[in-house]
Formats: structure tokens, sequence, C-alpha cells
């Protein structure tokens, strides 16, 4: 049960529930799930160039030829990637940080993968790079750093559009978004 509850977002309570429910299973389900917990363990490893989970040297959309190489988003962690990737959207390629810089928290840029991001971005010709970091001072903090860090090349820089989401109340938005909202508005065409 311990163990159970070193998970993330599982206490002791829900640990307990998940140990007695397995207790409840057949014993080859019980079997088929350690398993497949070895086999992660084994199996899944970090793709070399972008820091991705992957079963391969190269993750899929690394080894993709129809992505477009020239063209890096960056993002935090993998379901950043997972969530963009759901939208079909973009056709480039990924950068995992692993983290955004946090002084507050000890974390520095020789914690992220930021360091194989700039030999990415040297030894590629990459023209453009796409930030897709949290609206936070410590995204914002990381955008800072690695655009500090990629100027002198004159790579084209961008960050995804914050704002007001489709559906959203203004009443219900923070005055940062809704500052950004206005600073960043775009033209309304019919």
């Amino acid at each position: 049960m311990g163990e159970f509850s070193k998970l993330p977002g599982i206490g002791k309570r829900t640990a307990l529930r998940m140990v007695l429910n397995l207790l409840k299973q057949k014993n080859n389900e019980v079997e088929n799930l350690g398993n497949l917990i070895i086999r992660l363990t084994k199996d899944v490893k970090y793709c070399k160039y972008c820091h991705t989970i992957t079963e391969n040297d190269l993750c899929e959309i690394c080894a993709d030829p129809k992505r477009d190489k020239k063209c890096i988003c960056i993002v935090e962690d993998h379901r950043d990637l997972i969530a963009i990737e759901n939208t079909q959207q973009f056709k480039g390629t990924f950068h995992v940080l692993g983290g955004l810089i946090s002084p507050i928290d000890g974390i520095g840029p020789e914690n992220l993968n930021i360091g194989s991001l700039m030999e990415r971005i040297y030894a590629n010709d990459i023209q453009e790079v796409i930030f897709a970091l949290s609206a936070t001072m410590e995204g914002d903090t990381t955008m800072f750093y690695i655009t500090k860090q990629i100027d002198k090349i004159g790579i084209k820089t961008s960050a995804i559009s914050r704002g007001i989401s489709v559906g959203g109340e203004l009443e219900y938005a923070d005055e940062l978004t809704l500052g950004r909202s206005i600073m960043n508005r775009t033209p309304f065409n019919m």
C-alpha cells in the first residue's frame, strides 16, 4: 500500500482502495499489471533528440520524414506535447524541456533539457522556435532565457496565443489573461 501512495495524486485511502481491488482480481490480471509496470521501466526511454517518451531511440515524431524539421515547438512536458499533437495542427518537431526555470524551487537552466535544445538549434537549419509554455512567471522566465540564447542567431521565435478561451465569459477571466488578450488582439474579418 505504501508504494501506491507514492504515486502522484494517490493518497493513503486511494492506495488502500487500489490494493483491496487488486486482491479481488484474478491472479493473471494482477500479473499482467505487474508485467506492464516492469516493461514500462525497461522498455520506455526518452527520445535522443526531443526527450519525449518512446520505446525507440527516436520517437515517432522525430523519425517521421514528413515533419518540418526546421520548426521546433518547445514544451514543458510530455502532456503538453500530447495535447498539441491531438489538435493535428502542428507539423513540426518538439523539444520537451522537462520543467521550467524556477529559481525559487532551485530549478535552473542546467536542470532542464536546454543544452540539448541549443545543440539541435546550432547543428540544424532551424528557422522557427515556437514556445508552448505555461503563461506563468516560470514560463515567461524560461522563454526569456532561451530567447536570449538564440537571439544572436536570428531565428524566428513565436509563442502560442494566450487569451480568453472560446466560450469563456470575460467576467471570469483573470486580469493578466484579459490584459494579454487586449494587447494581442487580432483583426476581425467577416
